[in-house]
């Protein structure tokens, strides 16, 4: 039973990633590869704050996500004015860059050594300790993101982004700053991907720079594709089956070393069936066309 709940627990904190960055991906058409960065800021300033000044957990939440809110505005606002190729060249860089800050201030973040001993939850006094707890607290925390992910895809500012999607000269020429609503969108998506890393920071007591790198945002990504872009609803299946699955792997007796890579064969065989036959994914609604195709 304790091990249904972890699962579902990752389930939920991947939910929140994969929502989160399907506001970029899905519905404006933006594909970044440093949605791993701002879940990595905010595990680390909600674990540095409580275990540096025993700050409470709502307070470290806030914070987290306001720092990655603003981390995404430093990158987006040199990244977001070139496109397509460059864009994604340049999301990379920032992904490298984060990393290399959190693996190498050793006196601020102890580097590769992590952070030990990180607190768990305490919210107006009632302590999150227990695993039914946390997956409780993960759930409304999941939910509120999709709240909030579909109140912005279906109000006009949505459809600005999927027009810039679609068509983003026929956006500008209806008098759209399309900078603009490509920052705010960023802004939004890496705010929101800081509540899974305050989630992850609490949940497992411990992190390092490790759990943050370029391969945790390439499988955010894929959990987007296969779930299918462009609906909120595919990022959460997605998150269900590239969570869930492999751990079957665990009940066929491989060794946890071999488990390992067939589990990385599993997720790059999945992203490459999807792109070739079904570049939707399950339930999506948009998918990036190749070049070919557009002319």
């Amino acid at each position: 039973m304790e091990y249904l709940l972890h699962i579902l627990i990752y389930i939920g904190i991947y939910s929140i990633l994969s929502v989160s960055l399907n506001l970029l991906v899905g519905y404006t058409g933006i594909l970044s590869i440093a949605h791993a960065a701002f879940y990595g800021v905010g595990a680390y300033v909600a674990a540095l704050m409580a275990l540096k000044l025993h700050s409470p957990f709502i307070l470290n939440l806030l914070l987290g996500i306001i720092a990655a809110g603003i981390l995404g505005a430093l990158i987006g606002i040199p990244s977001l004015r070139i496109k397509d190729d460059y864009f994604v060249i340049a999301t990379f860089a920032f992904q490298v860059i984060v990393f290399s800050v959190l693996n190498n201030w050793v006196s601020f973040t102890s580097g590769p050594m992590g952070l030990p001993g990180i607190p768990q939850p305490d919210i107006f006094g009632l302590k999150i300790s227990s695993h039914i707890e946390f997956l409780i607290l993960v759930t409304l925390l999941a939910a509120l993101v999709f709240w909030i992910s579909n109140r912005v895809v279906k109000s006009p500012f949505g459809r600005v982004l999927k027009a810039i999607r679609e068509d983003e000269v026929f956006a500008q020429s209806f008098g759209k700053n399309i900078f603009a609503f490509k920052l705010k969108v960023f802004m939004i998506s890496a705010a929101l991907a800081a509540i899974a890393g305050v989630m992850y920071a609490t949940y497992i007591s411990f992190i390092d720079p490790t759990s943050f790198t370029i391969m945790e945002s390439i499988f955010i990504i894929s959990i987007v594709i296969i779930g299918g872009a462009g609906n909120l609803w595919g990022s959460v299946i997605g998150a269900v089956v590239l969570v869930a699955l492999p751990e079957l792997l665990r009940f066929v007796g491989l060794p946890n070393a071999v488990a390992a890579n067939i589990r990385q064969i599993l997720y790059g065989s999945l992203l490459v069936i999807f792109m070739m036959w079904r570049p939707q994914g399950f339930i999506g609604e948009y998918f990036f066309k190749q070049e070919s195709e557009n002319q």
